[in-house]
């Protein structure tokens, strides 16, 4: 069994290596920095050793409030993603080969286009005098401008749009793998539609629905360009906070003390749906 396992890991050592330069390295660095009080001044780090930078995440009523956003605008997005992703998905892995390619990179091409441009995109359609509410208002259905800028709507609206290809992406190989065999057998059992869907489709699915979900989840809680631009310098998330802790106020203890707890979150989130995938694979 050893013998096995030293090509392997000799095939993985470089992957590991870049990993560890570049992700696990950085996170140490940090980790005294964490440590340390905030102190105004040239330095702007205190030599004191303190956990309250921690502490403060648990306590403070701001803090709590962000993280609490931010999960909630990860979950959120994820629910959008799958709720709109999986028809989409659906239809692309039983369409003919040539629809299917059409299809496919109809989902992709969004992904070439700058994350930049795309939301700027966003802005120009729901801003107070953008194009959606210009054409409620043109339309008499408002009489003032609705506000779906700088807040969670316009956020949920934006990073959906961006997120929604991994999503599909991660779908269509599933649904695909679903064997035709099982389905027909459902149906000489005089099984509806809608129950070879409920009962053997979605339950064969659910592998690609947790690793979408999971993907789609990671990239929204640790997203930056979107909810700055559409979420705006009062809107904040973990993310934005970080950027700002770091590069504005200049306070390094706390933005590295935000790292480690969305780094923390992430890895939690991962961990227990990498015990859900062996689950289910277990059980399939």
């Amino acid at each position: 069994m050893t013998g096995r396992r030293l090509p392997g890991l000799a095939l993985a050592s470089p992957l590991l290596l870049v990993l560890l330069l570049v992700f696990v390295a950085p996170m140490l660095l940090m980790l005294p920095l964490s440590l340390h009080p905030y102190e105004a001044g040239a330095g702007g780090i205190a030599k004191a050793w303190t956990l309250a930078n921690y502490t403060s995440l648990v306590t403070d009523e701001y803090f709590r409030e962000i993280i609490a956003r931010t999960l909630v605008l990860g979950f959120g997005v994820t629910a959008i993603c799958l709720l709109l992703g999986y028809p989409l998905a659906y239809y692309i892995a039983h369409a003919g080969p040539r629809m299917r390619l059409t299809l496919t990179m109809l989902v992709i091409f969004p992904m070439l286009l700058n994350l930049v441009v795309r939301s700027f995109g966003w802005i120009a359609l729901l801003a107070n005098r953008g194009l959606v509410n210009n054409l409620l208002v043109d339309m008499g259905l408002i009489e003032r401008p609705i506000r779906m800028m700088f807040n969670l709507f316009g956020l949920l609206v934006g990073m959906s749009h961006i997120f929604l290809p991994f999503m599909v992406l991660m779908l269509v190989p599933a649904i695909q793998a679903v064997s035709k065999d099982v389905q027909d057998a459902a149906y000489t059992l005089a099984a509806s539609r809608a129950r070879v869907f409920w009962s053997v489709t979605l339950p064969m699915t659910a592998p690609g629905i947790l690793a979408g979900s999971i993907l789609v989840f990671v990239l929204s809680i640790s997203a930056l360009v979107t909810p700055r631009m559409l979420g705006g310098p009062t809107y904040k998330v973990m993310a934005t906070l970080i950027y700002d802790d770091f590069l504005q106020t200049l306070d390094w203890p706390s933005g590295a003390a935000m790292s480690f707890a969305l780094t923390a979150m992430t890895l939690a989130v991962i961990g227990v749906s990498s015990r859900l995938l062996k689950r289910w694979g277990g059980t399939a």
